[in-house]
């Protein structure tokens, strides 16, 4: 077995209470290009590998650290099981850059493993969403069951992890610079909120199964039964749809200034989320076909997105004389519309327009394709207008909405027997 080595400062706990904070771990040497670190946070701390390959550098996630629990070799280490692990991974690392097979010298397949082949293989294909859903087996997967072999999870390890996933706090946005996560605690006496907590549950958890699947599959590990035993919350997803009604739309509108007006503008006429709006130049505005064309979306295909007379006058507006690799949507600054720009904006035209809770971009999506369903559009026109791959999501949000979808089969199938009319 190899020497562990020794850190004054990350051996004990109370030795590793007196760092300060730090997104950037605390490293050790182990052997040349090789290290583990501890990173502190306000929550207690995690175990990281790091691994030198010239001018590269590979990360792996070991676990929590033993700060406030037991160190149990499983899911909490001591900070020389740390070292074993990460010399497992080093190893494994190493002949994988060298090209070799890993079953093919014995290296046992782990979730962490499963999850970094699953990925990688989406980002191949060309997937969407890879970047999502790499931070949510980060924050959400890895801390807790990377370590663990293929061979050693049990379906009641996979319902724990699920069933205190949708009891955790949630993890705030932070800063550029910012030491650690902020939490958000769940109020449990809030239906919504459990219910909203159970659903970003489930949606870990359908990272999880899809990457053991994709190993499964690929022959990593020899059955699925242990997490295929495993279901969702059910009815977690049913959110209820939230739409704002014409009024609202103005007043929001009449609030809005210069730039951002005609982004939320632009939302509310074509229903695009947020990313695609910031993303469309003038050259997909075809004037005569009056449609907008959506090149990079969610689905990976593009979409024709037909407008309404009004919408088609507003596009026609914005993109007049303008070149046509313009964005049709940029900042006062003409810089393009970035990740969580809007977030503050639209909150604060949300206050004074007296919009409670605020409007998100979603919203808008949301009060487009409504109006459609309100007005008999055919759930299959929508779901094409919003980018659904089929009309299941479409239907399951706005089915409800829609006069000729259920309440006129009702009304025109069942008889009239003049009950309550005459006594």
């Amino acid at each position: 077995m190899a020497r562990t080595v020794r850190n004054a400062k990350l051996d004990t706990r109370s030795g590793r209470a007196k760092l300060a904070p730090r997104r950037e771990p605390y490293w050790t040497v182990i052997s040349a290009g090789c290290a583990v670190g501890y990173r502190r946070g306000a929550q207690g701390g995690t175990w990281v590998a790091r691994m030198r390959e010239g001018i590269k550098q590979h990360y792996e996630a070991l676990g929590a650290a033993d700060d406030s629990r037991d160190a149990d070799g499983l899911t909490v280490f001591s900070f020389a099981q740390a070292q074993e692990r990460a010399r497992v991974y080093f190893t494994r690392k190493a002949r994988e850059l060298a090209g070799l097979d890993q079953e093919a010298i014995g290296v046992p397949w782990t979730v962490s493993m499963a999850l970094a082949d699953y990925l990688a293989a989406r980002e191949r294909r060309g997937s969407k969403g890879v970047r999502a859903d790499r931070y949510a087996a980060e924050a959400r997967i890895l801390p807790v069951l990377g370590a663990f072999e293929l061979a050693a999870l049990t379906t009641k390890r996979i319902r724990d992890w699920h069933h205190d996933l949708a009891e955790a706090p949630k993890l705030r946005r932070t800063g550029a610079g910012a030491i650690a996560r902020k939490l958000s605690a769940v109020d449990a006496t809030d239906p919504e909120a459990v219910r909203a907590r159970r659903a970003t549950a489930n949606r870990v958890l359908t990272i999880l199964k899809a990457a053991l699947n994709h190993a499964f599959q690929e022959g990593k590990t020899s059955s699925d039964e242990a997490w295929r035993r495993v279901k969702p919350y059910r009815e977690a997803d049913a959110a209820k749809i939230r739409y704002l009604p014409p009024d609202e739309c103005r007043r929001l509108l009449d609030v809005c200034e210069g730039p951002f007006r005609d982004l939320v503008r632009g939302a509310l006429a074509t229903g695009c989320r947020y990313g695609e709006l910031g993303r469309i130049r003038v050259s997909d505005f075809d004037a005569q076909a009056r449609t907008v064309m959506i090149a990079k979306s969610k689905q990976a295909k593009p979409r024709h997105i037909a407008l309404s007379d009004e919408g088609a006058a507003f596009f026609a507006a914005l993109t007049s004389g303008r070149p046509r690799t313009a964005l049709v949507f940029s900042r006062t600054d003409g810089e393009p519309w970035g990740a969580s720009h809007q977030q503050r904006p639209l909150i604060e035209a949300s206050a004074r327009a007296g919009l409670e809770p605020p409007c998100t971009f979603h919203i808008l999506r949301h009060t487009y394709a409504s109006a459609l369903a309100m007005r008999g559009v055919p759930m299959r026109v929508i779901a094409d207008q919003l980018g659904h791959a089929d009309t299941r999501v479409t239907e399951k949000h706005y089915a409800h909405l829609t006069p000729s979808y259920v309440a006129e089969a009702v009304r025109q199938a069942l008889p009239a027997l003049g009950y309550g009319l005459n006594r």
